[in-house]
């Protein structure tokens, strides 16, 4: 009676295991999947044209810069013209800044297209003439007045530096190569030198175009053409444009 017993408890023990045996497959067929999507993600994460764990970014960059207007025939520039011009508009400029992210996805609204923050400093140095300089700033417009040091024949060097905030559009998420837009941005600008109301600092705004491509893990190279505009707070025009190329570092 007992051996009967027994043997119908195995029997029920395995008739159990039989019908437990395919959802223990399933439950294995489904964590061998979820491995290998999780694989296929890291894959994905560090091939060249995959989307980017982040997209926070180090980027230097250098290029062309033009004045739409030139300083010459001001009193620190050239002491109005009095021997020679400085009438050069071309230059070139080198900067840096930081690429931080806001929205993967515009706040929900658009999908695969980054909001950026900007956050950029650059130096530009246009080509300048050999004039007469003008130390101290007390000279006259044409002819030097009492105790006015005039050096003539010197290269009097216009500079600006330029400290900017703007969001930046980056679309094609995924894509290795990757355009983007700066719709507008704020500009803070110091001139060099002083303009002839010996005032140095200036405003603005800046809209810019461009694109980058991943060359190679975080490393990216990019090109872009901006355009500044300036609201005259130091008496000069102060609007220029800029073209030129990044390297990028993502972190």
């Amino acid at each position: 009676m007992n051996r009967g017993r027994s043997i119908a408890s195995r029997l029920c023990g395995l008739m159990v295991c039989v019908m437990l045996w395919p959802l223990a497959g399933a439950a294995q067929a489904a964590t061998v999947e979820e491995r290998l999507e999780r694989l296929e993600q890291k894959t994905l994460s560090i091939s060249p044209g995959a989307e980017q764990e982040t997209g926070n970014m180090v980027f230097f960059r250098g290029g062309w810069a033009n004045l739409t207007n030139d300083r010459s025939n001001e009193v620190f520039t050239d002491v109005f013209g009095f021997s020679g011009s400085n009438d050069q508009n071309g230059g070139y400029y080198v900067g840096a800044g930081l690429d931080l992210v806001l929205s993967r996805n515009v706040w929900d609204m658009l999908p695969g297209t980054w909001v950026l923050g900007e956050i950029g400093v650059e130096f530009k140095r246009f080509n300048s003439n050999k004039v007469t300089q003008a130390v101290p700033s007390t000279c006259g417009a044409a002819i030097p007045s009492s105790g006015c040091t005039v050096e003539t024949n010197k290269k009097v060097q216009i500079t600006m530096l330029t400290v900017d905030v703007a969001p930046k559009i980056m679309f094609m998420e995924g894509s290795r190569i990757r355009p983007w837009i700066i719709p507008v941005g704020l500009d803070f600008h110091v001139i060099s030198p002083p303009s002839n109301d010996t005032t140095v600092l200036d405003i603005g705004v800046q809209f810019a175009v461009g694109a980058q491509v991943r060359v190679w893990k975080a490393l990216h190279l990019g090109v872009d053409g901006r355009f500044h505009l300036a609201t005259g707070q130091t008496d000069t025009t102060n609007n220029f444009g800029t073209a030129g190329v990044y390297l990028g570092i993502a972190f």
